[in-house]
């Protein structure tokens, strides 16, 4: 979960800034929510291929979110669509899937999704298909959708992961409430061993608007990828609440994520060679970064929460009877092509050449009165290590203390620590 680093725009860190320049570059005008985007995750390892799959809804842009359900981001704005939609099938095998041996088109994706639907008003309809030269950009469809009780917006977006490795794992997991609020979670196992777990949350983690936010994510044992999205408004964002809730049931969005169409999608998407297998070690740094965390702490702090299954980013909880406190740190390497944008005049530079750059800055998840202090480290070979501390034992909730219960001297002990290195 990368956190805010920036020293000319405090909002947002490098990462985030770039993909919000080439999401706009892309669909135009999209900005993204940055603080969804910081919750979300997304390991500094695959960050790459991350950026360019972010790009999911190409022409109207969107963000997956991993780690939270794998919500997609929408802008709303295209052509209405008089195709008239039939109902949810209550038979996951229905296939609408374009004729064999020609490429899926936007319209083939903008049809399917329709063909699923149950009977109601169609409009602003706009998609993308397979993009035989550019298979890092999901395939996509976007609509609002008007069952006679209020406009609501909603999106499928396909793509491949590797069966068994970190984003399948990540996709399917319920959200960490710390960062993400929700009303339910529940995951189920298909019959062909595919796992999809719906998640019934908000579009704004901070809750400042209470627009309803409703996901579906599937993935199949072959590593189809199927994420849905419905909201109980026209658009994710900035459109008035229409409706109590979105139109589809938790049941009704996993048949529509079953939907064996979406999965013929996926195979007509041709393989990276490059992302055939994940590193021999993905998966194992979760549980070092957890450890090496947890041995750094110092002593009179006691450990009373702690998550993340990331491979670069964990967080614990700690209590020094004072209340709660919440402490996330990432462990990133070949992070020098950013070197500039994170340390500037106010940054130290040690003997060895790691660069140190201390913050103190209020709070950016809606915590009344919460703060947060950070050390940002970073060495010569690029590898970064970042840990801020909260006087709350979650951004989102008011502060339980006046200060973190570690000092800056302490954080930055602690990201400065040999140990990381192993």
């Amino acid at each position: 979960m990368p956190v805010e680093q920036q020293h000319s725009d405090s909002d947002s860190d490098p990462f985030e800034r770039e993909l919000s320049a080439a999401l706009r570059r892309t669909g135009g005008g999209f900005d993204t929510d940055r603080a969804a985007l910081a919750d979300a995750g997304t390991a500094q390892g695959r960050r790459l291929r991350r950026r360019r799959r972010a790009a999911v809804l190409g022409g109207a842009a969107g963000v997956a979110l991993v780690g939270v359900g794998g919500a997609v981001a929408v802008s709303w704005g295209g052509s209405s669509s008089t195709r008239p939609p039939a109902a949810v099938s209550t038979n996951p095998h229905v296939t609408a899937s374009p004729s064999a041996g020609r490429p899926v088109t936007s319209d083939d994706m903008i049809g399917t999704l329709e063909k699923l639907l149950p009977a109601g008003k169609v409009r602003q309809a706009e998609g993308r298909g397979v993009d035989p030269e550019d298979p890092l950009v999901d395939p996509y469809a976007q609509l609002v959708y008007d069952d006679g009780h209020g406009a609501a917006a909603i999106s499928v977006a396909v793509n491949r992961v590797l069966p068994g490795g970190t984003d399948a794992r990540q996709v399917t997991q319920c959200p960490d409430k710390i960062y993400i609020p929700y009303d339910s979670c529940v995951t189920s196992h298909l019959p062909d061993a595919s796992v999809v777990t719906v998640v019934k949350g908000y579009e704004y983690p901070d809750r400042r608007v209470d627009t309803k936010l409703w996901t579906a994510n599937l993935v199949t044992p072959d590593g189809h990828h199927v994420s849905v999205s419905e909201w109980n408004a026209a658009a994710e964002k900035d459109a008035p609440i229409s409706r109590q809730e979105p139109p589809l049931s938790a049941a009704q969005l996993k048949v529509l994520a079953a939907a064996k169409e979406w999965r013929g999608v996926v195979d007509a998407i041709p393989e990276d060679p490059r992302q055939t297998q994940e590193p021999p070690t993905a998966g194992q740094g979760a549980k070092g970064i957890r450890q090496t965390l947890a041995s750094l702490i110092p002593k009179g702090l006691k450990v009373v929460a702690r998550g993340s299954d990331d491979d670069q980013f964990t967080y614990v909880v700690v209590d020094d009877g004072h209340g709660r406190s919440l402490v996330q740190i990432n462990v990133q390497p070949d992070m020098s092509d950013v070197a500039g944008q994170l340390f500037g005049s106010g940054s130290e530079t040690l003997p060895d050449g790691t660069l140190v750059a201390e913050r103190k800055a209020p709070g950016e998840k809606g915590g009344a009165g919460v703060v947060m202090w950070t050390a940002d480290t970073l060495r010569t070979d690029g590898f970064r290590v970042v840990i801020s501390a909260f006087n709350s034992g979650s951004q989102r909730t008011a502060a339980t203390r006046t200060a973190p219960a570690l000092t800056m001297k302490q954080l930055r002990a602690i990201a400065l620590s040999p140990r990381w290195r192993a």
